[in-house]
């Protein structure tokens, strides 16, 4: 099992370069294997679309929470990490063009050293996804072709794609990801099209507030819709977020009897040197290997 980590937005300190690197460091060097980034681009105030992962209909985060760009973020975690893999969850895909997403994280996947791995999702916020131009009705099959453009440029050599909302013929991104065919592309969402769209396209899965029975089965639709498209499934990853105060024993135990390759600590919004205390405490907890320096 493999244990990343997400910030405590919460807390208001993911902006904050003094609070990032003594996080990012020190979850480096306790043996966590990875930084995950979220993304609103912005918050509409007073929105009116539920949250789908809350029983109230709001997200935790309050509308004024610095939320920094992730990829952003995340090239400034690259630069004061050495093998903390980088990710995010998830990008709302519908915001961006692939061209430009494409070239954002094959440079932060090339600098890193190949350490990017980007999730996806169509976003649930529709006031948001308006404010950027986007049709909220759109966003499933925007999020579909901004993949496949994407994982077209990054094939090499010259790349064409022409679509509904993204069109271009022979145009060459450089540089290119560390690794052939690309950064990894997992989808994020809870839904049986989330599921679809990662067996047929993704290399994981990262859906977020969903029992052990219900993930139990979007993981299974997951590998049956990879294996309807002539893919291995068990070439493809399964990533869960939870609050650190439920990852126990217990908790990795049943995960990994699902099939969960990598659970994603959501830290508490506390002050900073709590955090740094529960890091400590959770590494101990699941008994992970400290880096050694060299």
């Amino acid at each position: 099992m493999l244990f990343g980590l997400l910030p405590p937005y919460r807390s208001g300190v993911t902006a904050d370069p003094e609070w990032v690197v003594p996080f990012v460091t020190q979850a480096e060097a306790l043996g966590f294997e990875s930084f995950y980034a979220v993304e609103h681009v912005v918050v509409p105030v007073g929105h009116a679309a539920a949250y789908p992962y809350s029983e109230t209909g709001r997200m935790p985060l309050a509308d004024d929470c610095p939320i920094p760009d992730p990829l952003d973020l995340l090239a400034f975690v690259a630069g004061h990490t050495t093998s903390l893999r980088l990710g995010t969850g998830v990008v709302v895909g519908p915001h961006h063009h692939p061209l430009v997403l494409a070239k954002r994280l094959a440079t932060i996947d090339r600098l890193s050293g190949g350490r990017m791995t980007v999730g996806l999702g169509v976003g649930w916020m529709r006031e948001e996804l308006e404010a950027t131009g986007i049709e909220f009705s759109t966003r499933g099959r925007r999020l579909d072709e901004l993949v496949v453009a994407m994982q077209a440029v990054w094939a090499g050599g010259p790349a064409s794609f022409h679509g509904e909302f993204f069109d271009f013929t022979d145009v060459r991104s450089e540089p290119q990801p560390v690794h052939p065919g690309g950064v990894p592309v997992h989808f994020g969402g809870h839904s049986d099209a989330a599921a679809r769209r990662a067996g047929r396209r993704g290399a994981g899965f990262h859906p977020l507030g969903l029992d052990d029975a219900t993930l139990a089965a979007k993981w299974a639709l997951v590998r049956e819709s990879a294996d309807a498209a002539g893919r291995d499934p068990d070439t493809l990853e399964l990533s869960v977020t939870m609050a650190v105060s439920a990852v126990d024993a217990a908790a990795v135990e049943r995960a990994a009897a699902i099939g969960v390759h990598r659970i994603v600590c959501s830290t508490a919004a506390v002050a900073p040197q709590q955090v740094s205390d529960d890091l400590a405490a959770l590494a101990d907890r699941l008994g992970l290997a400290p880096r050694t320096a060299g």
